[in-house]
């Protein structure tokens, strides 16, 4: 068991003193925010392995349905061209060519003897051979598509399991945020507050659609609309301005290398990055932030000032 997460056990010396009295709440969740940056980042890399495995499977499946296209055209050319040979060997032409055209993995030579031979005209002849050979280079290319799809998968599954061991760790501080009454749930189903900050443009956009998920939980992975991680609710927020973002935080940040901004000089809207890029929020105005925090609370806006963790720098989509 990981160090300083034996919660609740009470040794009773026999004087009747408690040697090791139960956490307050500010040290559980001292130790619970210890855990959540633990967590976002790991939970970043599994987002970003997944993205990964989506735009591996994307390309696979954009791979495959072409080979799969081709080979329907090469089969259709090869039956025509059978279909001409059957025609020109009834007047009497040697038949000693049709078996092997008809089961041939690799036409191309005989093809083109038959055309050499005026069995096949040469432009029927060379079409056919330059769709075989397309297509041994589309199967060949969606071959290491299915590997690199396989890669994709298998490091997934790695840092799910990475994932799903902090996971358990986290489930303990949330029994004890429990006990202590300091655990908030939140509301799958809130309608959140209402925006009347000082954003205009698209910013207004943004930031109605983050406060209209003010009160739903955090949660890990979460991209609504029940609940949110901190990347997730950004991505979403800007989604509704019609910007598209990046999925996780390391990609939303290396996406805005161009669009940086300092932050004495934040606008509504911008998005507002921790140090170690474990956590992102949105700039509200005023001072104040909305953002998904972490797991034991809920979407919510605060000062920027209570931020509790290192900044590193703005972006302005």
């Amino acid at each position: 068991m990981a160090a300083g997460l034996v919660i609740g056990l009470i040794i009773v010396p026999a004087g009747g003193v408690l040697a090791d009295p139960q956490p307050t709440i500010s040290q559980a969740k001292a130790k619970l925010e210890k855990l959540n940056d633990k967590a976002d980042k790991v939970v970043d890399r599994y987002n970003t392995a997944t993205e990964s495995y989506k735009d591996a499977k994307k390309r696979y499946d954009k791979l495959d349905d072409g080979y799969k296209r081709k080979l329907s055209t090469v089969t259709e050319l090869r039956q025509q061209v059978v279909a001409m040979a059957v025609n020109g060997y009834q007047v009497g032409r040697d038949l000693t060519a049709l078996p092997s055209l008809v089961t041939s993995d690799r036409p191309d030579d005989l093809l083109y003897q038959m055309a050499l031979t005026g069995r096949l005209s040469q432009e029927r002849a060379g079409m056919l051979a330059a769709f075989d050979r397309e297509n041994r280079g589309l199967k060949a290319e969606r071959d290491k598509a299915q590997a690199a799809l396989g890669e994709a998968d298998e490091k997934r599954d790695e840092i799910r399991r990475e994932r799903a061991e902090v996971e358990k760790l986290i489930a303990q501080q949330k029994k004890l945020l429990n006990r202590l009454g300091a655990y908030r749930a939140g509301d799958p189903n809130s309608t959140g507050i209402k925006y009347t900050g000082p954003a205009s443009g698209s910013a207004v956009a943004v930031l109605n659609f983050a406060y209209a998920q003010v009160g739903k939980p955090y949660q890990f992975g979460g991209t609504g609309p029940g609940g949110w991680d901190c990347s997730g609710l950004t991505q979403a927020s800007w989604r509704a301005a019609g910007v598209s973002l990046p999925r996780t935080t390391w990609q939303q940040w290396a996406w805005g290398a161009n669009r940086r901004v300092s932050l004495d000089a934040l606008q509504p809207g911008d998005l507002i990055f921790s140090e170690g890029l474990g956590h992102v929020s949105i700039y509200a105005g005023n001072g104040k932030i909305v953002h998904a925090p972490q797991t034991g609370d809920v979407v919510k806006v605060v000062p920027l000032s209570s931020y509790g963790r290192r900044l590193v720098g703005a972006v302005r989509p």
